[in-house]
């Protein structure tokens, strides 16, 4: 080896190169808008995802994101809702044909169109088994991503039926390492959901009558594999929050939520991201 040759040797030792960034948004409806919170704290920061992965609400962020919105187009885009529309299709078994309408101006194309890496999470009616989606139509994979019942009737894809990812695969982030990131940053929504102990008498027998219709089951380890894959989580604290609070007073606070939850672990993640280095 020559002088020239061991001399680059040397120094590139010395240089520890930036891991490759991913984000996994997890589910929780109306919740989501804590992710876009959460992304404007990472945009004043200039931090960058390479990689992104989602479920349900996550899977609609998570594709804006790989196309390119900043939250602020995001937050746009939920003021473009018709909220009485989208009130108006909270009935059992709706069908999601609407919002597949409503989101393809912004997502039209397939995942081929996006700009990074992006995976869609969903479960399948039949098997109860997990579903990766990174190709076909954008709006109707996640639509088939976000149909959780009994509120939307399952969707359709290649002939088969599939329902919410996260009775899954709540937060995606082993779907985001697959696709390649090194550092996988995920989202939890639903951290601070009430236990059963912690539920009403009302509350239970609800949940447990809608368990009986409800076509697919929660696996053990649907919330639990995120924070197995992930390198560092986000808990924003959406308690007294639900997954249908479309109010424009309680999205403003669950973005705010998401915003305070980044903006406070913003130096945890960085130490956490130096660590990383190599």
């Amino acid at each position: 080896m020559g002088f020239i040759a061991r001399l680059k040797q040397f120094f590139a030792r010395g240089k520890r190169r930036e891991p490759r960034l991913g984000i996994a948004f997890g589910s929780g409806g109306a919740k989501g808008m804590a992710h876009l919170g959460a992304l404007r704290a990472f945009e004043e920061e200039g931090i960058r995802f390479s990689f992104a992965a989602g479920t349900s609400i996550g899977s609609i962020v998570g594709a804006l994101y790989a196309k390119g919105y900043t939250s602020a187009d995001m937050v746009q885009v939920i003021e473009n809702l018709n909220r009485r529309e989208f009130s108006r299709n909270l009935r059992p078994y709706a069908d999601l044909s609407f919002g597949e309408r409503f989101l393809e101006p912004y997502l039209e194309g397939d995942f081929s169109t996006l700009k990074i890496p992006f995976a869609a999470w969903a479960t399948d009616g039949e098997t109860n088994e997990g579903k990766l989606l990174d190709e076909g139509k954008l709006a109707r994979a996640l639509m088939a991503s976000s149909a959780i019942p009994p509120f939307f009737r399952s969707v359709e894809i290649g002939g088969k039926r599939y329902f919410d990812g996260a009775f899954t695969n709540a937060i995606p982030a082993d779907v985001c390492r697959d696709l390649g990131a090194e550092f996988v940053v995920g989202i939890d929504l639903g951290a601070y959901a009430p236990t059963e102990e912690e539920r009403g008498r009302v509350s239970r027998l609800f949940g447990t009558v809608i368990s009986k219709i409800t076509p697919v089951r929660t696996l053990p380890d649907s919330r639990t594999r995120g924070y197995e894959h992930a390198d560092f989580m986000l808990r924003p604290d959406l308690r007294g929050f639900h997954a249908t609070d479309i109010s424009r007073e309680a999205m403003n606070r669950m973005y705010e939520i998401g915003y305070e939850e980044a903006r406070g672990n913003m130096d945890k993640l960085k130490a956490a991201l130096a660590a990383k280095k190599r």
